[in-house]
């Protein structure tokens, strides 16, 4: 016959020191995972030009790292379309577009309608249009304005303020959404 006591501690208490022993790690141990979040994390961003009728789809960054070949690809997609002129993009603005992109849970691509202008260019769409500021964050590579069919104008809007990382602009009426990495602001009907 076998005992199920070990030295007066019933099989029961045993049970309820490691249940104990659980609840009392599970903070400690849900904490290093909160540190490790990321340690596998991708970042994806798929867009395409209608300008152009280039697309790109492609991990950017892995496991903490951006990929610089891959930064150049992106690089050259979202150069100024007019002039052909590449420019190096802030990568933040990209993580805000993938981070909204992810929010609003769509396998749609971004229709890119502007990423990098050079001073020319956005001095000849300011001649046109109230709406274009002197000093754009376009002209530093630090936004992109983007349309999804899928969604609207507010739903891509609201995706982008979720991230609290940039400026989010909203244009209703020529459908489509400005997103950068500069001050945490928004604009917009």
């Amino acid at each position: 016959m076998t005992d199920n006591r070990l030295t007066g501690v019933s099989r029961r208490g045993l049970l309820g020191v490691f249940a104990a022993t659980a609840v009392v790690a599970a903070p400690t141990l849900s904490n290093a995972f909160g540190l490790l979040r990321g340690a596998g994390d991708i970042r994806r961003i798929r867009m395409y030009s209608g300008r152009t009728g280039e697309s790109i789809d492609t991990i950017y960054w892995i496991e903490g790292e951006y990929i610089p070949e891959v930064a150049k690809e992106i690089n050259h997609f979202m150069r100024d379309w007019r002039s052909d002129e590449p420019h190096e993009m802030d990568l933040r603005t990209i993580d805000i577009m993938a981070a909204a992109h992810r929010l609003m849970d769509v396998s749609e691509p971004y229709m890119l309608l502007s990423g990098y202008r050079c001073p020319k260019t956005n001095a000849m769409l300011r001649s046109r249009s109230k709406g274009v500021a002197k000093n754009s964050l376009h002209m530093k590579g630090q936004a992109a304005d983007l349309r999804l069919q899928s969604r609207s104008v507010g739903q891509m809007a609201k995706a982008a303020a979720a991230c609290s990382a940039g400026g989010v602009g909203k244009y209703s009426r020529s459908n489509f959404v400005h997103m950068d990495c500069g001050p945490v602001r928004s604009w917009g009907g």
